[in-house]
């Protein structure tokens, strides 16, 4: 398959929309709210004091005030998708190397052209032994919608669009972070299982945090009524629940890396080990009688 020529993602269409959101529906963001709460659950389980954080993507300020009540004596910046950088693009973010020492980004990454160039930028910002978290769609997430609108399209047109975005499997998301140079990468998902009573009201959701497709070239083919409501019934006959309610799956991925420091823990070297974990497992031992080799 050749190579898409320009970008796969229409940022100018996702801030119009997110623009949008925040006139329309300020408070209709419960996924963002979900996504939210379980970075800074994240967030929690280390015991380092941070004193520079910057957070990309918090349009609400909610991040930001949680962390400044735990962090009381941190710097904290924000930059929003909305906001006006240098370079006009969250994935060179105008500020200097070594400039922080946590990096947190929400609902972003999955949604930008070069990923393993954010994460290096994003790397590249935080001082050594910096933390950086993120949190945003992967994996399986509008499996269900991605199946009906493509079997509707199918149907009705002989051939289907891309009308969701590829998402970062969890698979590649350490596999990401190491390229990008971070030490002690993680890469982990929650996933919601939501129910709506419509597609329509799935739809309301994804735009009221901004998310309906902003893939730029393979989604310019007008979604006419006809597909749109063999997509619904598609999806109430395959994805519905006893309740008759159908069903949403959304995959959170989380992806958290350090800058790499020296006081860093390292694996041990092969063959450095003083005990075998064969013996720690035999039953034939009592406990302690594991001798080192």
């Amino acid at each position: 398959m050749p190579a898409p020529e320009g970008p796969l993602f229409d940022r100018a269409l996702r801030r119009r929309r997110r623009r949008a959101r925040r006139a329309h529906r300020p408070d209709a963001d419960y996924l963002r709210a979900e996504t939210e709460r379980r970075l800074l659950d994240r967030l929690a389980d280390t015991s380092r004091r941070f004193t520079d954080i910057l957070i990309i993507g918090d349009p609400a300020n909610r991040v930001r005030d949680a962390v400044a009540g735990r962090y009381t004596d941190a710097r904290i910046t924000v930059l929003d998708e909305l906001q006006v950088t240098l370079s006009g693009d969250l994935r060179a973010p105008p500020f200097a190397a070594n400039s922080f020492d946590a990096v947190l980004s929400l609902l972003d990454l999955h949604a930008i052209d070069d990923l393993p160039g954010a994460l290096a930028q994003s790397r590249t910002m935080l001082r050594p032994d910096g933390l950086f978290l993120a949190a945003f769609p992967g994996g399986e997430t509008l499996g269900e919608l991605r199946y009906a609108l493509m079997q509707a399209e199918l149907e009705r047109r002989g051939g289907a669009t891309a009308r969701i975005v590829p998402l970062v499997d969890i698979r590649d998301a350490g596999a990401l972070l190491q390229r990008a140079g971070f030490a002690l990468p993680v890469a982990d998902t929650d996933r919601l299982d939501l129910t709506y009573a419509h597609l329509l009201d799935l739809i309301a959701d994804l735009r009221a945090i901004g998310e309906t497709n902003p893939l730029m070239r393979s989604s310019r083919s007008p979604l006419d009524r006809t597909i749109f409501l063999r997509t619904a019934e598609i999806y109430a006959e395959t994805f519905a629940d006893p309740r008759g309610r159908i069903r949403a799956t959304f995959d959170l991925l989380f992806m958290t890396g350090w800058k790499p420091d020296p006081s860093q823990p390292r694996p041990l070297a092969p063959g450095s080990a003083r005990s075998r974990l064969a013996d720690a497992l035999d039953p034939t031992k009592p406990p302690g009688d594991q001798k080192p080799r």
